[in-house]
Parts: structure tokens; C-alpha cells; sequence
């Protein structure tokens, strides 16, 4: 029988798994409904020879060393610093809004004004959030902020969550604030890369003991049974522990009402270029049904004639629909209440660990995913 069944084969579950068995030498049983592990990071090589990120782009940073060394044992790095353009009144300009941004979409003799009002404001290299910025009471800021926010984030968050920016927490739209600096890059982190071999790769590194046991296209629910006074697995009593990654709501039943969540689906094409877009990444905030375009060989480039791309298009999970993927949690109070709910009794349930992005009903980067998951084995697993 298996020391730990972990439900759910993303970076949570993995990180979870590696440390238990290379620290522990504990079995491990990681079961996975998707056909392949890595979660929404899983990449693969496509018909050009291009690796591709099945779920949208993936790209590594952190300032936390710790982090990056953890990673580094199982994979070795493209240097990489992502840069994204938007198309706003038919330019393609940088992502975050910065001062680089403000120069290309106003006129001259504005933005020499605007730019130093900026600065003595709020100071120079400082992120603001659009909702903080539309606070302010100064007649040009407050111009500026109304062209942002019409401009970049009212239509794309529209598209992104089906609600206004004032609608979701603050959270969201402090994901890009307004960048006061000429720093075109998307992340500033001290460590930004993307896994040499791919995601995948460094996942079945992550995940390659003789104690770890996967089962894909496996939901829990065909070969577990779970109530309060006893679990089994295959119809026989387990013992062990459980860490469950998926949907919180699902695990109690609905009990409480459903989560809801962000999902999207991809719309991939070859095109017979060398390359389609100048960066790896374009928005789209007030154009077309899709979200951005990302084109993968700008993470890791070969000599081909042909590239691959992904339109994005963002829309409401449905459980019922086969394939779709529950991906964001949506960030409202009214669903955080609901979550409360779940998460009090969660804490009553003995031997179950809750984990991760749809387990916790929180938005997660790769890095928060990891010193997370680092943090519960340190204690709640290996000071038990």
C-alpha cells in the first residue's frame, strides 16, 4: 500500500511527491485524469519541430534563490526575459503601460508633462496599480489613468473575466499595473528562464523514483471512495495520507455550491513565416474575440521556415463539457465566502492536505506553487 496518494500531477503535487520520496523514501501514488503530468505547464514538440506550450505561455521567474536552485536540479535553463506588446489604436506597444508605452500612443507635447507629474506622483521604477491611479485627483493624471484603463485593461479584463476591473478584487488588475519606468520587460525577477528540455522533461526528472507510482487518466473518484470515517482505495480500507490539488468544491461535493472558474481554449496554427510577431506574446485588449497570440519559438528558437502560434480565448469553466479545464478562480467576494466555507471544513478533515491553485481557490505563479508546496512538507509532512 502507498505512504501518500497525491491527486493531481502539477507542480504541487510534484514538488510534493519528489520530497517525499528522495527525502522520505516514502511510496507514492499520483493519480492524474489529464494523459500526461507537468499539469498546465506540460509542453511538447509539435509537427514543426517547435516546442510548444499546450496551455498557454509558461514562463519561469522568481527572486527567491531557493526556488530557482530547488528547480535547478532538474532541468538547466534558456535565459530568457519576456516582453509583451499590446495592439492599442493600431500599435504594437509595451506591456506593462510604462513611459516607453506613454511616448508611442500620446502625443509629444503631452507626455513630456504627464511623464514628470508621473514621477514626482508616485517616483520613478514603481508599479502602480490602474484602479490606485484612477484615484488620484490631479486633472492630467486623472486623464492619463481614464486613457489606460479604457485603452488596456476595460475590454481585455472584460475578455479575460467577463467583469469590469472594479468588479474583481484589486488583485487582478495589480497582476500588470502601470509600470513608471522604461523597463519594457514583462517580470523584473532576479532569476527568469525557461526549462532547456521543456516543462515536461523536468517533470519526469522531478518525478523519476522507483517509489512514485502514476496513474494517468485516472479521476480519484473511479478507484478512491472518501467519507469522513474511512477512505479506500480499490475497494480496500487506506491508511494513508492523502494531498489532494483539484477542485475543493468537487472533494466536498458541492456541498456548499459550486467554485467558479476561468477557463480557455487555444486556437493553434502554423504559419509559413520565419516568425509571426516580434515578441512571444501580443494582446489584444480591444481587438478580436481572443485575448493575446503567443508564438512559441521565441522561447526557444530554431532554424525553421515555418513558426506556431495559439490564439487565446478565455471563457467561463463548465465541469459538463468534456475537456475543459478549470483554470483561474475568479477573485470576488461573494466567491471567496463560498470558498470560507470549504476551507473551515477542510481543516476538520484528518490526513488530507489541501494544495494549489484549485485547492486553495487562489491565483498561484510557478514560484508561490513551489515554496508553497516546500513549506507544507517541511511542516505538516516531514515534522508529523
Amino acid at each position: 500500500m502507498f505512504d501518500y496518494i497525491i491527486v493531481g500531477a502539477g507542480l504541487a503535487g510534484s514538488v510534493l511527491a519528489e520530497r517525499i520520496t528522495n527525502i522520505l523514501g516514502k511510496k507514492v501514488l499520483i493519480l492524474e485524469k489529464r494523459n500526461h503530468i507537468g499539469g498546465n505547464c506540460y509542453d511538447y514538440i509539435d509537427k514543426n519541430g517547435i516546442q510548444v506550450h499546450k496551455y498557454g505561455p509558461h514562463i519561469f521567474r522568481t527572486d527567491l534563490k531557493h526556488i530557482y536552485d530547488y528547480l535547478s536540479q532538474f532541468t538547466d535553463w534558456n535565459l530568457y526575459q519576456h516582453e509583451v506588446l499590446g495592439l492599442i489604436d493600431g500599435k504594437k506597444v509595451p506591456i506593462p503601460f510604462n513611459l516607453n508605452t506613454l511616448h508611442e500612443l500620446l502625443p509629444e507635447n503631452l507626455v513630456e508633462q504627464l511623464e514628470k507629474q508621473l514621477i514626482e506622483h508616485f517616483g520613478f521604477d514603481v508599479k502602480v496599480p490602474i484602479l490606485e491611479l484612477k484615484k488620484t485627483q490631479d486633472k492630467d493624471l486623472k486623464f492619463l489613468a481614464d486613457f489606460i484603463y479604457q485603452k488596456v485593461f476595460l475590454n481585455y479584463t472584460m475578455k479575460q473575466w467577463g467583469f469590469k476591473p472594479e468588479d474583481l478584487d484589486p488583485s487582478v488588475t495589480g497582476r500588470v499595473p502601470v509600470y513608471i519606468s522604461k523597463d519594457n520587460r514583462y517580470f523584473q525577477d532576479k532569476y527568469q528562464g525557461i526549462p532547456k528540455e521543456g516543462y515536461t522533461k523536468l517533470f519526469e526528472k522531478m518525478l523519476d523514483s522507483p517509489n512514485i507510482k502514476i496513474m494517468l487518466n485516472t479521476d480519484y473518484n473511479e478507484i478512491m471512495e472518501i467519507n469522513p470515517c474511512e477512505i479506500s482505495l480499490f475497494d480496500k480500507k487506506y491508511d494513508g495520507k492523502i494531498i489532494f490539488t483539484g477542485e475543493i468544491d468537487e472533494f466536498f461535493k458541492y456541498k456548499y455550491g459550486k467554485l467558479p472558474y476561468r477557463s480557455l481554449s487555444f486556437k493553434f496554427e502554423t504559419i509559413k513565416k520565419e516568425y509571426f510577431q516580434e515578441v512571444a506574446t501580443v494582446n489584444y485588449p480591444n481587438n478580436n474575440d481572443f485575448t493575446r497570440i503567443t508564438e512559441f519559438k521565441h522561447f526557444k528558437p530554431i532554424k525553421t521556415n515555418k513558426t506556431s502560434i495559439a490564439k487565446e480565448y478565455s471563457h467561463e469553466y463548465d465541469k459538463n463539457v468534456k475537456g475543459d479545464i478549470p483554470y483561474y478562480p475568479i477573485p470576488r467576494d461573494k466567491n471567496s465566502e463560498i470558498y470560507e466555507k470549504y476551507k473551515n471544513e477542510a481543516q476538520t478533515v484528518e490526513n488530507v492536505i489541501f494544495i494549489g491553485r484549485l485547492a486553495e481557490y487562489r491565483y498561484y505563479s510557478m514560484d508561490n506553487v513551489i515554496e508553497s508546496a516546500l513549506k507544507v512538507f517541511k511542516e505538516k509532512i516531514i515534522n508529523e
